[in-house]
């Protein structure tokens, strides 16, 4: 595969795996069995042809993505038709879904990506990441958002899905993350003053870890290269490009692999953590606004 390849096609090939797998497990098929079911149905498979493919290591052409829905016994629309529109779609040079902020079945393509990450930069100028929140910050950032669409049972299904997120941040060997905070989000309470306090605690518990750097930027750092608003880049190990991620009300959610795009973030990234307070002064100006919420 070439490097132009690579680009224009990893990460809708990454989320196409994630999609794949989850339904192969839902059938309740282990790869071999899955590969005897396809062979018997005319498709040329193999184990290691499947097992490249759920391992984002093997294109596959939308035909052949028939063939596992098929084998899957997928044939509600409202599942198939999205996974055939991604792989038609696949050599796009970004993917924008439009599906919320909730992730839904089986689109986990931040959650995917974020499992294989070596690096997270992060920068946020409302709110606390989700990597980072705390479940009562979390289900008031929901209730926020969208007041009238949510019941109680979905509400806690969206927290439960989204904190399981968080365990990338526990496993054994996790990714470097780097957060810049813009002070705004310290000062702007989101639920009651003691959601705020134990979210803040929170970010000041983890601070400390070897693997985390959160740094907040302060209000009179004046104008800048945060301007243009908040964004997350994703480091995947070589040869996987660099990932843009944003999301919005009117973009959806929005992945970028274009190599300059993600360069001048990268650039707009170090800038701001220049004019971003050190560690130890982050952590102080955290720790003095969870007492203000006390």
């Amino acid at each position: 595969m070439t490097e132009s390849e690579i680009d224009n096609s990893f990460v809708r090939r990454w989320q196409l795996a994630a999609a794949l797998k989850d339904f192969r497990e839902k059938a309740d098929l282990t790869q071999e069995q899955a590969v005897t079911e396809l062979r018997r149905r005319g498709g040329r498979w193999s184990e290691s042809k499947l097992s490249r493919v759920e391992n984002h290591q093997h294109g596959i052409r939308p035909h052949e993505v028939e063939q596992l829905l098929d084998t899957y016994g997928v044939v509600d629309p409202a599942a198939r038709e999205p996974i055939l529109a991604l792989a038609s779609r696949a050599r796009e040079r970004g993917w924008r879904t439009t599906y919320g902020a909730d992730l839904p079945e089986p689109f986990r393509t931040l959650v995917s990506l974020e499992g294989g990450v070596t690096t997270i930069r992060d920068f946020q100028t409302m709110l606390v990441p989700g990597l980072l929140q705390t479940a009562d910050y979390m289900r008031a950032v929901i209730e926020a958002v969208d007041p009238a669409a949510t019941s109680p049972i979905k509400l806690e299904h969206r927290v439960a899905r989204r904190m399981t997120r968080q365990h990338i941040l526990r496993r054994p060997e996790p990714p470097t993350y780097h957060v810049i905070l813009d002070e705004g989000v310290l000062r702007r309470t989101v639920g009651r003053r003691s959601v705020m306090r134990d979210q803040l605690r929170k970010l000041a518990d983890v601070a400390p870890e070897p693997h985390m750097s959160i740094q907040i930027l302060p209000l009179d750092a004046g104008g800048g290269a945060g301007l243009e608003g908040p964004f997350t880049l994703l480091t995947l190990p070589t040869p996987a490009p660099d990932v843009l991620y944003g999301e919005g009300a009117v973009t959806g959610m929005v992945f970028v692999e274009d190599r300059e795009r993600t360069r001048m973030c990268m650039l707009r990234f170090g800038m701001l953590s220049q004019l971003a307070l050190s560690r130890a002064d982050s952590l102080e100006m955290i720790n003095e606004a969870a007492k203000s919420y006390e």
